[in-house]
């Protein structure tokens, strides 16, 4: 197999992000924002779905966390697609249902090429940490669109807004990484059409 890797930049007025990333890792992670909170979600990420991430971002913290978060949504989408390459032999589609204590989530994935969100949950703080609760939406959404992927993500119970946003990034890191799994069966790509862009 091939190293299915990618190194994205990205900078703006609003951010300077550097991403290292590899689907085929083993989940480590040294990620640095300045939100602990999303550095502790990115982690997680990274630990439940076997990939190493190395990012640093510098961002306009000063103003609020939203630049911040919709920007490595926005790099770590492109990074998923680019290390991706021609999605040859991948199993294209994964799905989860992660517990985790009271709660329990449904994420599920389809790397067609086409992007789309679909976001059922609610949260009844605002933020938790230094991270404002209504920007775990806007991370996905950046994913989606930036990575051409099908996201469907669903809360099917919970109260403890920490372990629905935990449960929420843990349940996509299972999904994508079957999602993005080899299946030996699968000749060229998974679709009638031939390709999946």
């Amino acid at each position: 197999m091939n190293n299915r890797s990618a190194v994205i930049r990205r900078n703006t007025k609003e951010t300077e992000i550097t991403l290292e990333f590899t689907l085929d890792g083993t989940g480590k992670a040294k990620i640095e924002t300045g939100i602990g909170f999303f550095d502790h979600m990115l982690d997680s990420f990274c630990r439940h779905g076997f990939f190493d991430m190395k990012l640093t971002v510098q961002g306009d913290l000063h103003v609020d966390s939203h630049h911040t978060i919709e920007d490595t949504g926005i790099v770590l989408g492109q990074a998923i697609k680019s290390a991706l390459g021609d999605k040859q032999g991948i199993s294209r589609y994964g799905s989860f249902l992660l517990p985790m204590d009271e709660t329990l989530v449904l994420c599920a994935i389809d790397l067609s090429g086409r992007p789309y969100l679909g976001f059922d949950e609610e949260y009844t703080v605002d933020r938790i940490g230094s991270m404002d609760t209504e920007l775990v939406r806007e991370f996905f959404y950046a994913i989606s669109y930036t990575a051409g992927m099908n996201l469907h993500i669903k809360k099917i119970n919970g109260v403890n807004n920490h372990h629905i946003a935990e449960a929420t990034f843990k349940a996509f890191a299972k999904a994508l990484d079957a999602a993005c799994s080899i299946d030996q069966r699968v000749q060229g790509v998974l679709s009638a059409k031939g390709t999946m862009d």
